[in-house]
């Protein structure tokens, strides 16, 4: 049998063949060309809802990509700013008093997850159940495909990575769907449309099986269209989109211009400012928490079913967050979207999200007039695509055929995400998951096995706890005056001490009931001795 320290381990081996990442580029590249295209509105959106400088996006999304993509062990994470810690980084610039001092608690923060990638604190990972995660993965493609359509018709008055049912400007994600048919353009949903028909086709056996359509992704089509189409629009001012309905990003005139977009942290806030630690831990956590949650959904997308390890996970992150506070970005983590889009566009090894990074660090520099060019609607089309792969009816059929227990949390962790957000949506599903796993405990404490000449056998389970107290005490009541009960504990592991004390009252009541009660290792002197000989069979059982 394979130990589960393996599952620990920072060089966990990958499967699926020669997955070398010089050996894959023509699948990466292109690959990192979308997820690129789809990061830089994130990127800058995130920073927005952040209250932090734009350029604070871009510098995350460049570290998350090439710094933490190096470093990571993810096959098809991608790293960057998240949206899911936007209303933390708000609060804690407004209560540090400026920016430069929060950076001071990114860096303290990377270094208190590079210890907990030390102390092996990814295990957490594995305590999250299979529903829980493809939950969050069908939210997240719900509450994309409803946040994207405002931005196909033209209302793009809710930034991009605002990911919250509850918005900034007092909206939500439903009433922001009824609030958009005053902003209809033709124009733009003439980009949107062709975009989508574009992307559908693409997914077609035919354009699949095609070479060319094979070696060009349709994402990148749909982009390039765009580009065009908003050029062509822009000859006519009835049809010309407006800037507000474009890509933004900050044009540098100079080097020094460019340069100056970079900010450093305030030390001096280490010995002036104790908030600065509280926060820096709230930071961590938080965004361990998610990428840890991202980690484990990206590997259930991975076709090959690679494994990430998760400690050196959490020291990537730990050595991008602190390189992204020493330059004047934001925290970063794993990230679902830009995960999926990776994968979905054909991404194979990591090498795609460096790439990614290094897309975003060039353009920045090289071609931010040509980036500006591309409409919010070609890029809510290609995530409007994403969201539906991710949120698919036969994943639900899936989770549904799996039963109630299974189906039940999955349903839960969605609406949880699409109408609060996304961490809420997991502590909910999670207890959901845990009340249910609690109920299906009390129930199957034990069976009774009825024999010959009024003889009952009482077969308890592999665990035996308090929260069993109620239906081993109920079992016992039933047993009719006269029986003779055979109480058997020989494959119980663990026995609580509550339940062993029911037993034991139930065997001075007995004899009044004239109920003949034997037990099976329940001697509190034997019970320790005989349950380990019954582990180290099985464990031999399972060598074998």
């Amino acid at each position: 049998m394979k130990s589960t320290d393996n599952l620990l381990d920072d060089n966990l081996p990958q499967s699926g063949g020669d997955l070398s990442p010089f050996k894959n580029l023509k699948s990466d590249f292109p690959a990192s060309i979308i997820v690129f295209l789809v990061a830089m509105p994130l990127c800058l959106g995130i920073a927005l809802a952040s209250g932090a400088p734009l350029y604070a996006g871009l510098i995350s999304g460049i570290v998350g990509g090439i710094i933490v993509g190096s470093l990571s062990g993810s096959p098809l994470g991608v790293s960057g700013p998240a949206a899911g810690l936007a209303v933390i980084v708000l609060s804690a610039i407004n209560d540090l008093g400026s920016f430069e001092i929060f950076l001071v608690a990114v860096v303290l923060a990377g270094i208190l997850q590079l210890i907990m990638g030390y102390a092996k604190a990814g295990v957490i990972a594995y305590y999250f159940p299979s529903s829980v995660i493809y939950g969050m993965l069908a939210g997240i493609g719900i509450l994309i495909f409803m946040k994207q359509i405002p931005h196909a018709v033209g209302h793009d008055l809710v930034m991009e990575g605002d990911w919250g049912f509850f918005q900034a400007d007092g909206e939500n994600t439903i009433s922001e769907l009824f609030k958009m048919f005053s902003d209809f353009s033709p124009s733009i949903m003439i980009i949107s449309g062709i975009s989508l028909a574009i992307l559908i086709l693409w997914e077609t056996p035919f354009f699949k099986k095609n070479k060319v359509t094979k070696l060009i992704q349709g994402p990148l089509v749909v982009v390039i269209l765009g580009i065009l189409l908003n050029v062509a629009f822009a000859t006519d001012p009835a049809w010309a989109i407006s800037n507000e309905h474009l890509v933004s990003i900050p044009v540098a005139s100079n080097a020094s211009e460019f340069l100056s977009n970079f900010s450093f942290p305030d030390f001096s806030a280490l010995l002036n400012n104790p908030k600065v630690y509280s926060i820096a831990v709230v930071i961590a956590v938080v965004g361990s928490l998610e990428t840890l949650l991202c980690t484990e959904a990206s590997d259930k997308q991975d076709t090959l079913k690679r494994v990430t390890p998760v400690n050196r996970e959490l020291k990537a992150q730990g050595v991008g967050n602190i390189i992204s506070g020493l330059i004047g970005g934001l925290p970063i983590t794993q990230v679902i979207v830009r995960s999926s889009v990776n994968q979905q566009s054909g991404g194979k090894t990591k090498a795609s999200a460096v790439m990614h990074g290094i897309l975003i660090l060039l353009s920045i520099v090289i071609i931010p007039n040509l980036l500006n060019l591309i409409p919010l609607a070609t890029l809510a089309a290609i995530l409007m695509v994403v969201g539906y792969k991710l949120a698919k009816p036969v994943l639900f059929k899936k989770m549904y055929s799996q039963g109630l227990s299974q189906f039940i949390p999955f349903v839960t962790t969605i609406l949880g995400i699409v109408f609060i957000n996304l961490l809420a949506g997991i502590g909910i599903g999670m207890v959901v998951a845990i009340f249910i796993i609690l109920r299906n405990n009390y129930k199957v404490a034990s069976r009774v096995v009825l024999g010959k000449d009024n003889s009952i056998r009482l077969v308890l389970s592999e665990d035996v706890t308090f929260l069993n107290k109620a239906s081993i005490q109920g079992t016992l009541a039933l047993i009719p005056n006269g029986a003779h009960l055979e109480i058997d504990g020989s494959n119980t592991f663990f026995i609580h001490h509550d339940v062993i004390e029911i037993i034991e009252d139930f065997k001075i009541n007995a004899a009044s009931r004239n109920i003949k009660v034997t037990t099976i290792a329940l001697d509190p002197e034997k019970e320790k001795e005989i349950r380990m000989s019954n582990h180290f069979k099985l464990i031999s059982e399972s060598d074998s």
